[in-house]
């Protein structure tokens, strides 16, 4: 295994320094994080560019990196579908949900869901988040240790435990600030890996030509794949519908972006940052989609995992890194610092949002209980760091797990699909209807993960379908070991309609179904127990008549409507009686 070399290593360890570096200025200027403004919002005041290279940094990032590039080496390019779907959720991202929590202008998304239905859904809600997003820190932290241990042959645990003291150093002492600035100089890097890749490729195949001629001889060139059986693993159905469910679910409702859209000045520039981010995020995507072809045009002839150099698929790029570009000092440096940056935007933007949910939704409502006053802004900005340092170490416990959930892109985009689409499907209810209850949509929201998780992580499942791969010529890379895929073959021996159906279903479906059930079966509920009397306090009047209706609580196109229903109201010589509820109401009736 070829290890790094001395400009390797000064690369390397540069970019962490920086990393930390950011962190260290932050906690020492401007207010010094002492506030939970600064330190979970930046005092609302980020200009637009960095906002917009964080959102995508937060999720797409190491698993980006090595799951895109492995998906479009061993299934095809036709993951790059998904891509439409993200600039179909953007508007609506943008324009029916970001409006709502910024007329809220809570550091919590789950705030929201106190004042919309109540306390219990608050949590149930907060507590489903932090448990999408420590299990995906896992596997964010995981992903880089495998590029390393390819790139050196240096120990996963090592490499899980720098990544994870490195982000949760920075994160906890320097607040959204440092976060959203890191996110940036990662970004970078991020791109410069992986143009580094498709360069050096370039340059040895003689012209991006021979590429895509290796690629369409292999059948890797597929675009058009229409097939309405859910149990295709990806087609334009399942990318393009259930990749805008996994966008506005990571997008529209979770806590990590929301937060970061609401460290800008005003919902106009939000909704400028979120747009903004669609060509980033897209540009990496398919970026990286094709550094896998020109992976595939490198390997084409000896496939590494069949020849046994590697012990699973998601160590291709970085194997390519050692075979192509380890005689050039720094470049594979510069591979590594790509993606240990690409995991620690991810984490850190995890660790920051968790502390913020922590503190808002645990710590402050049962300090007012125990002392009967709330929390001082003051003294809340130790306790939240503390709580992003301890998120920090059991990400690192989660990390050494995360080798047994399979490949990182599919597992990251099961977790988000498995609790994300009954997340997104509760604040759905919220915003775009009156007769969802609390009762009713913590029943919904319970069933709705039970059995997202039931068939998401169901066991036993097949194994996806790959194209073929070549071992005709490995001379050049030390020779083939034919075992290896004997036992592969004997594994795929067992068809497809042996095992249970929900678990033939493509993975991109897990949020498709686990917002359909969340929705049905809440809504349903609700309906049922208003049928029965049983429906409990109704949240969303601010009169006793039950006329006038907080407007502030539903989506833009929805409030209208009722801003009309309740102006034809008056005119009618209808009266209304304002009374508080739920703390300070603000009554805008200026838009009549």
């Amino acid at each position: 295994m070829t290890s790094f070399g001395v400009w390797d290593y000064v690369v390397f360890v540069a970019m962490l320094l920086v990393s930390a570096g950011i962190g260290v200025y932050y906690r020492f200027s401007g207010g010094k994080q002492k506030t939970t403004m600064e330190y979970l919002l930046a005092d609302r005041n980020m200009p637009i560019w960095p906002v917009s290279f964080s959102l995508m940094a937060s999720f797409m990032s190491a698993i980006t990196l090595l799951g895109v590039s492995n998906e479009n080496y061993q299934f095809g390019t036709q993951f790059v579908v998904i891509n439409i779907s993200y600039g179909l959720a953007t508007p609506i991202a943008a324009y029916l949900f970001l409006p709502v929590f910024f007329k809220l202008q809570a550091c919590s998304a789950y705030e929201y869901l106190e004042i919309r239905f109540g306390k219990k859904t608050r949590l149930a809600a907060s507590l489903a988040y932090t448990l999408q997003m420590i299990l995906y820190m896992g596997i964010a932290v995981y992903a880089p240790a495998l590029a390393l241990q390819a790139v050196t042959g240096l120990d996963q645990t090592y490499s899980i435990l720098a990544i994870g003291i490195v982000c949760t150093f920075y994160s906890t002492i320097g607040g959204m600030k440092a976060v959203l600035l890191t996110d940036v100089f990662q970004s970078i890097l991020m791109f410069a890996a992986i143009y580094a890749v498709i360069i050096c490729a370039a340059v040895q195949a003689g012209g991006f030509g021979p590429i895509w001629e290796a690629a369409e001889k292999g059948g890797r060139l597929e675009l058009w794949n229409f097939d309405p059986d859910p149990t295709t693993r990806h087609t334009w159905w399942s990318l393009v519908i259930g990749g805008m469910f996994t966008y506005l679910s990571l997008y529209a409702v979770n806590q990590t972006q929301v937060q970061r859209l609401q460290t800008v000045k005003d919902l106009k520039s939000a909704q400028r940052a979120l747009w903004l981010n669609w060509p980033i995020l897209s540009l990496l995507s398919l970026s990286t989609s094709f550094s896998g072809l020109c992976i595939y045009y490198f390997y084409s002839t000896c496939d590494p995992l069949k020849q046994g150099r590697i012990k699973v698929r998601d160590q291709t790029m970085p194997l390519f890194v050692v075979d192509a570009m380890g005689n050039l000092p720094g470049l594979p440096g510069l591979f590594v610092s790509g993606i240990f940056s690409a995991s620690l935007s991810s984490v850190s933007a995890a660790l920051n949002s968790l502390a913020a949910v922590t503190l808002e939704d645990y710590m402050k409502p049962m300090y007012a209980k125990i002392k009967k006053r709330p929390l001082p802004d003051m003294q809340s900005s130790y306790p939240t760091k503390i709580m992003a340092f301890l998120y920090g170490m059991i990400c690192l416990g989660v990390a050494f797990l995360a080798q047994f959930m399979g490949g990182v892109l599919q597992a990251s985009l099961t977790i988000f699909g498995v609790v994300g689409g009954p997340l997104f499907a509760l604040f759905s209810m919220g915003m775009f209807t009156k007769r969802a209850n609390q009762r009713g949509v913590i029943t919904g929201l319970g069933l709705g993960i039970a059995i997202s998780l039931w068939i998401g992580f169901g066991q036993p499942r097949p194994p996806p379908k790959m194209l073929d791969f070549s071992v005709e010529n490995c001379d050049r890379f030390g020779g083939y070991n034919s075992t290896l895929p004997m036992v592969m073959a004997l594994k795929a021996d067992r068809p497809d309609s042996d095992y249970f159906y929900l678990y033939r279903l493509s993975y991109l479906w897990s949020v498709v179904i686990g917002y359909i059930v969340t929705f049905v079966i809440g809504y349903g509920t609700s309906l049922i127990l208003i049928w029965l009397g049983y429906q409990g306090k109704d949240r969303i009047y601010l009169d006793s008549s039950k006329t006038c209706i907080n407007t502030d609580l539903f989506s833009p196109p929805i409030a209208k409507r009722m801003r009309r229903a309740l102006a034809k109201h008056i005119e009618n010589g209808g009266d209304i009686e304002i009374t508080k509820r739920n703390g300070i109401i603000k009554s805008d009736f200026t838009h009549l």
